[in-house]
């Protein structure tokens, strides 16, 4: 259980958690910060998963079994004052537990080893909020994977892994794959690679119509503001178009996501 409180923040325990905010130091260490007791709640039920909890007494007695199960898991628990946290945390309103995790993603073949079904593909996403909702998405459509490209967002950023509400810790994550080998690993592996676009030939529609959808597929996702680059839709199977049917200009990222993974996976239970 946590001991005595450490109160400054140059103790070398909190000095190296703070790194972590920089991706730099992230990938050195293959460690990030996840914040709140949904954060630790999910990096606890992977195993070796959580390497170190830091909590003010306040969290500490309202989440005890979320202590007591770091506690039993062998995981250091570290009391600090509330002044620290707020040091620690990347957030307005810390919610008094951040922890210190393992990196969770996994090598493509290993991914694609699992022949799925459903996977999303984040290109050039650079928000990380928009890129954590859409693997949040993606794990509630029934994904089997999500993997970010070389020019996308570290998926360890805090405000994606905020985004993700735990999801970052459910599915398997891919991490670097330039997209023109990942493209052709996904066709290998079976999958029709869609690219989501507002210049598609095809509309959503047609592609739900036309059966497209109950096929093993891999959605490729673009960033909000200028969309896929030529050299990803080249490579794209199809280039699909969500409707619009009223007069927005068009969708956020994580609206079009949701609504494309949405038909992918209803298409696949049909």
């Amino acid at each position: 259980m946590a001991g005595r409180e450490l109160t400054s923040i140059r103790s070398p325990r909190v000095k190296d958690a703070r790194r972590l905010a920089k991706r730099a130091f992230r990938r050195r260490e293959r460690r990030f910060l996840a914040e709140g007791p949904q954060a630790v709640r999910e990096a606890l039920a992977i195993p070796g998963g959580l390497a170190e909890l830091f909590t003010t007494a306040e969290a500490e007695s309202r989440h005890p079994e979320l202590i007591a199960a770091a506690d039993k898991a062998g995981v250091p628990v570290l009391r600090v004052s509330g002044e620290v946290m707020a040091e620690l945390a990347q957030t307005v309103t810390p919610q008094g537990l951040l922890a210190v995790c393992e990196f969770v993603d996994v090598q493509l073949g290993d991914a694609l080893a699992a022949s799925p079904k459903l996977v999303t593909v984040l290109a050039h996403v650079r928000d990380p909020g928009n890129a954590g909702t859409v693997l949040r998405t993606a794990d509630a459509a029934g994904a089997d994977s999500v993997v970010f490209t070389d020019a996308s967002v570290d998926p360890y950023n805090g405000k994606c892994v905020r985004a993700s509400a735990g999801s970052l810790f459910h599915l398997p994550v891919v991490m670097g794959p330039r997209f023109e080998g990942l493209a052709a690993d996904l066709k290998a592996a079976g999958l029709t690679v869609l690219a989501a676009d507002g210049a598609g030939d095809r509309t959503l529609d047609e592609a739900i119509d036309g059966g497209l959808l109950a096929r093993p597929t891999a959605w490729v996702f673009g960033n909000e503001a200028w969309g896929l680059p030529e050299e990803i839709l080249r490579h794209a199977d199809e280039v699909v178009r969500v409707p619009i049917y009223g007069r927005a200009e068009s969708l956020n990222l994580a609206t079009a996501a949701a609504v494309c993974l949405y038909a992918s996976a209803r298409a696949q239970r049909a």
